[in-house]
């Protein structure tokens, strides 16, 4: 079954850093490109860091310098390090995933359409 779970959402002040965890089923983790999403209230979903299965990486430019993404091969699990954390960070954070073809393609698109979402995790900076 193809299933993502996040972690590691939480409250901190403006400044401060979170360690998100997207925890994936082996069969997903191996075979398709994954990211890191997020939707702030009343706002549209973005991108907002991505890897290749060659491990290359893709950021929002809100984010570049702050975020990085990252993965551990040997538990299928996806990470998304932030630090110097804004009030404008605050948002649902998701994970999600999709062949890289198809991943891709909506990388850049606003209320990505993909085949796996996990439930989210929520982000809170406070200022």
């Amino acid at each position: 079954q193809v299933q993502l779970v996040e972690s590691g959402g939480g409250s901190v002040q403006s400044g401060g850093s979170l360690r998100l965890s997207c925890a994936a089923s082996r069969y997903t983790y191996s075979r398709y490109c994954m990211g890191w999403f997020r939707q702030a209230p009343g706002k549209e979903r973005e991108g907002v860091a991505a890897i290749d299965s060659d491990g290359s990486t893709s950021y929002a430019d809100s984010v570049k310098g702050r975020f990085t993404i990252s993965q551990d091969n040997a538990k299928s699990t996806l990470y998304l390090q932030m630090n110097s954390l804004k009030p404008e960070d605050t948002a649902m954070y998701y994970c999600a995933a999709d062949i890289c073809r198809f991943f891709w393609r909506e990388w850049t698109v606003v209320n990505p359409v993909l085949e796996v979402w996990g439930q989210g995790t929520l982000v809170t900076v406070s200022s």
